[in-house]
């Protein structure tokens, strides 16, 4: 055995007419598809602008992890710094801090430097 209820009831200082709910849903339908527009425009790079290191750089990420494991040894930061013609603050901030990325042709002869280390020699 069931028990049906019937529909709830508004109150009438409440009640709104069908025409202006609808109305009403379909402004917060409209304003909630600019807000991801806008939304999805602002995190959007601007052309120009430098690429910040972090979770969208994972290619980077791998290569700083990789580097960082060739520099274990006192003054090794410093050579790379010479190879990269930088200072070695520089290297630090690509490195350590990972605030800044190097430019493309830096980056193409950190890849070198790499594969060198890996096969033993030394560029500095």
């Amino acid at each position: 055995m069931s028990i049906i209820l019937p529909p709830p009831q508004l109150p009438a200082p409440l009640a709104i007419p069908l025409e202006l709910a609808t109305s009403l849903a379909e402004a917060a339908v409209a304003s909630i598809g600019q807000s991801i527009k806008r939304t999805a425009r602002e995190r959007r790079p601007r052309r120009g602008l430098t690429i910040k290191p972090g979770a969208g750089t994972p290619l980077w990420n791998e290569l700083a992890a990789a580097v960082r494991v060739q520099l274990g040894r006192r003054g090794e930061k410093t050579k790379l710094a010479r190879v990269l013609g930088l200072p070695r603050q520089r290297v630090h901030e690509f490195l350590r801090e990972r605030n800044a990325l190097p430019d493309a042709e830096r980056t193409l002869l950190l890849l070198v430097w790499l594969q060198a280390r890996r096969e033993g020699r030394d560029l500095a």
